[in-house]
């Protein structure tokens, strides 16, 4: 019985490593340009889009002021985006 539990605790723990390490395979650095300020940030995602999102949120954070300004912000296409390797 315990090594069933040994076992199974060592497949769940190698399970979250793979997945966790899948989430974050790529990145992206994406520019913002919002009222006149630009703001740059890396992020890592599963997808490109996840990680150019990610990126985004952390640059609209960086540069609106309040929940309005960052939805509008968000809202609009980033200025560049660039895969890193």
């Amino acid at each position: 019985m315990r090594l069933i539990t040994v076992v199974g605790s060592m497949l769940l723990v190698g399970i979250l490593v793979y997945s966790s390490m899948q989430q974050t395979r790529i990145k992206y650095e994406v520019c913002v340009n919002f009222k006149g300020m630009v703001h740059c940030a890396t992020a890592s995602g599963a997808t490109p889009e996840a990680a150019i999102r990610s990126a985004q949120d952390i640059d609209c954070s960086m540069l609106a002021n309040g929940r309005d300004e960052i939805m509008v912000c968000v809202g609009s296409p980033p200025a560049s985006t660039r895969e890193i390797k």
